[in-house]
C-alpha cells in the first residue's frame, strides 16, 4: 500500500508556495458553501459538467499529449481551444507544465523527477506543488516550447488568463444565459475547478500506485481502469511511459480513453493530423516480454525433474536387479522409481508392481492407457536413472502393433523431456 506520510527521503523544505496553497485550500471550501447554500439548477449542472470536460481535455489533449509529447499536430483553432481549456484548469502555464512533465519522463522516479513517486502519495498528488525545496527538476529539451508563440503568449499573460477562463467565463455564462450568477460561480467555476485539480493530479499520484505493469515494471507507472476514469483516459500510465509519443493512452479498443477519441474525432474533422502511434508489433513485444518475465518467476518457484545429463546411466542388468527390491519401470529410456506412488496409482497398485523391471513405454503411451500431461509431469519427477542403450530390445517388450507406436512416442517423449527441462529461462 502507498504511504500517506512523507517518507524519509522527503526533501528539505525551504518554504511554502502560499498562492498555490490558497487556491487548493479555498476552492473546496467555497464549493462546500455552494453545496450547502445554493440550489443547483439543472442547466448550471450540465454546463459545469461540459466546462469540466473542456478543462480536462485542455490538460490531457492539450498540455499533455500535444505540447508535452508532440503526439499529434493541431490546427490553430484547436490549439486555441485546448490552450483556453488548459488555462481554465489553473495549474500553471503550459510552458511551465510541459517543462516539468518532460523532466518527469526523462528522470522518472529519481531525485530529478519533480513528482518522484518514491516520496509518497501526498508528495506526488500535491506536495511538489505547494512546497519550495532544495530539489531542482532535471534537464529536458524545451527549445520547441520556447519557439512556440502561443505558448509564450500564454506564459507571459498566464495569471489574467487563468482568472478569465478559470473563474470569470464559467461564472458569467450561466448568469447571462439563465440568470444563475451565484450557481455559475459556485458550481461551474469553483467546484468544477476543485474536481479538475484533483482529477488531473491523479495522473501523477494514483496512476503511479494503483494497477498493473503490463509493459515494464522497472518504474512506478501503472495501468488501471479507475485511474483512467479519474483522469479522462490517462490511467493507462504504464503504456504511456513506455510509448510516450503515442497519441493514445489506451492501446486496446475497449479501454477507456476519451482523450484518444477526442483527438481521433478532431483528426476526422481535419483539425488534427500526424497522429503518432508506436508500431503495434513493438507494443505486443513489450507486453510479451513482461508475460515471459512473470512466467520465469513462476518457473523458478516450480520443482522440475532432474535433467537427463545429471541422471546416472544404468545397465539393463542393474535395472533388473534393483527392480526386485523396489518398483522400477522403464518409460522412454528413463528408469522411474514409482514405489511411493504405487498405492496412489489410479489403475491400481498391481498394475505397477507386476510390471516392475519391465519397459512400459508402449503401455504408458496407449497400450493400457493414453496418459495425460499431468501423468507425464508426475512420472518425470520419479526419474532415477537412464538405461544404457535406452532399451534391452523393442521386440521383447512390445507387440508388433505397439512397436511402431513405441518408436514414434519415444521420439515425441524425448522432445517433450528436452522442452520440459529447458522451459523458457530467458525473456525478450
Amino acid at each position: 500500500m502507498p504511504s500517506l506520510r512523507f517518507p524519509k527521503n522527503f526533501p528539505e523544505i525551504l518554504g511554502v508556495r502560499w498562492f498555490n496553497v490558497a487556491v487548493l485550500a479555498t476552492t473546496p471550501c467555497i464549493s462546500l458553501v455552494g453545496l450547502l447554500l445554493q440550489p443547483a439548477r439543472r442547466q448550471t449542472v450540465w454546463f459545469a459538467i461540459f466546462y469540466y470536460a473542456f478543462t480536462m481535455l485542455g490538460i490531457t489533449a492539450g498540455y499533455h499529449r500535444l505540447w508535452s509529447h508532440r503526439a499529434y499536430n493541431a490546427s490553430l483553432p484547436l490549439q486555441l481551444l485546448l490552450m483556453a481549456g488548459g488555462t481554465s484548469a489553473v495549474q500553471g502555464s503550459c510552458y511551465w507544465w510541459s517543462h516539468a512533465h518532460r523532466s518527469h519522463h526523462r528522470h522518472t522516479d529519481t531525485d530529478r523527477d519533480p513528482y518522484n513517486s518514491s516520496r509518497g502519495l501526498l508528495w506526488t498528488h500535491f506536495g511538489w506543488i505547494i512546497f519550495k525545496t532544495t530539489l531542482r527538476k532535471g534537464s529536458a529539451d524545451i527549445s520547441d516550447l520556447r519557439r512556440d508563440s502561443l505558448i509564450q503568449f500564454q506564459h507571459r499573460w498566464y495569471f489574467p488568463l487563468a482568472l478569465l477562463f478559470g473563474f470569470v467565463v464559467p461564472s458569467i455564462i450561466p448568469g447571462l444565459l439563465w440568470r444563475d450568477w451565484s450557481g455559475g460561480f459556485y458550481f461551474a467555476a469553483v467546484m468544477r475547478l476543485t474536481v479538475a485539480h484533483h482529477s488531473s493530479f491523479c495522473i501523477n499520484s494514483i496512476a503511479h500506485y494503483l494497477g498493473d505493469s503490463p509493459y515494464d515494471d522497472r518504474h512506478s507507472p501503472r495501468d488501471h481502469f479507475l485511474s483512467a476514469i479519474l483522469t479522462m483516459g490517462e490511467g493507462y500510465h504504464n503504456f504511456h511511459h513506455q510509448f510516450p509519443m503515442d497519441y493514445r493512452n489506451a492501446f486496446l479498443w475497449y479501454q477507456y480513453d476519451p482523450t484518444k477519441w477526442f483527438i481521433a474525432i478532431c483528426s476526422f474533422l481535419g483539425l488534427a493530423n500526424n497522429l503518432r502511434v508506436f508500431p503495434s508489433n513493438e507494443i505486443v513485444k513489450g507486453a510479451l516480454a513482461m508475460k515471459l518475465k512473470t512466467l520465469k518467476q513462476v518457473q523458478d518457484l516450480v520443482q522440475w525433474p532432474t535433467p537427463p545429463e545429471k541422471l546416472p546411466v544404468v545397465t539393463w542388468e542393474t535395472f533388473q536387479e534393483e527392480s526386485t527390491s523396489r518398483t522400477l519401470i522403464l518409460v522412454s529410456g528413463f528408469i522411474h522409481d514409482v514405489s511411493s506412488f504405487v498405492e496412489e496409482h489410479p489403475g491400481g497398485p498391481r498394475l505397477l508392481t507386476k510390471n516392475s523391471g519391465l519397459d512400459m513405454t508402449a503401455s504408458f503411451f496407449g497400450g493400457y492407457y493414453s496418459h495425460s500431461n499431468a501423468a507425464h509431469n508426475r512420472l518425470s519427477m520419479m526419474r532415477v536413472g537412464v538405461l544404457a542403450g535406452g532399451v534391452e530390445s523393442v521386440a521383447e517388450h512390445a507387440t508388433p502393433e505397439s512397436q511402431r507406436l513405441y518408436i514414434t512416442e519415444r521420439r515425441v517423449s524425448s522432445l517433450e523431456s528436452e522442452i520440459a527441462s529447458k522451459v523458457v529461462t530467458k525473456y525478450v
